[in-house]
């Protein structure tokens, strides 16, 4: 994977629609929530509520911009106007805004997260999804917001999942470091309980804006 200069990466980021300044204020907020759980939470709640409210918190920043929400299979996803990309939010072990270090889903996924990710990049055919979508839902590349407590802070990419190895995402067609600022510590635990293991057979929750 070729390293590219921090202006290259502001220039990719901006290619996709996003900005470091959308992730810093998604994440700042979610660090925010999730800093109040007490002792008293459910075991996990931290790390629930952090994939949660991280989701939530690109959806509100998103959605106004005219990106699609939807919920199968359990993968929160904002799609993008021209329905170019998609972007989810997920946790992540090994280097995380570390180029030449390994990084990896922390938790397991499903089977419906693995036939997303071996579509990613590939060749898009028009399917059942055309009239919802104009192309079949998982054939959108869906790119990952990996976030990972270190040190007491938050750090986070902006990465193309290409290929999972047993149940955990491990390979990547790129990978954008965040440099974020130091967002605070969120609390031991937000990646002990992640999304849940997707399932087969949902139902279908699509939100779009009008006009």
């Amino acid at each position: 994977m070729q390293h590219k200069t921090p202006r290259e990466h502001v220039e990719r980021l901006a290619e996709l629609d996003f900005s470091v300044d959308l992730f810093h204020e998604v994440l700042a907020v979610t660090v925010a929530d999730v800093r109040g759980c007490t002792d008293f939470d459910a075991p996990g709640m931290r790390g629930t509520m952090f994939w949660s409210r991280a989701n939530r918190y690109l959806a509100e920043a998103l959605h106004p911009r005219k990106w699609a929400h939807t919920s199968r299979d359990s993968i929160l996803r904002m799609i993008h106007p021209t329905r170019s990309h998609a972007i989810t939010a997920i946790s992540a072990q090994g280097g995380v805004g570390d180029l030449d270090s390994k990084v990896r889903s922390k938790n397991p996924k499903g089977a419906a997260m693995a036939r997303l990710v071996e579509k990613n990049g590939q060749f898009v055919l028009f399917t059942s999804d055309e009239a919802i979508y104009g192309k079949q839902l998982e054939d959108i590349p869906t790119w990952c917001l990996l976030y990972k407590r270190e040190k007491g802070t938050v750090v986070a990419e902006l990465s193309l999942p290409v290929k999972m190895n047993g149940k955990f995402i491990d390979e990547w067609q790129e990978r954008i470091p965040l440099p974020l600022p130091d967002l605070g510590d969120p609390g031991a635990g937000i990646a002990l309980l992640d999304d849940p293991l997707d399932i087969t057979d949902p139902e279908v929750t699509v939100e779009f804006l009008e006009g």
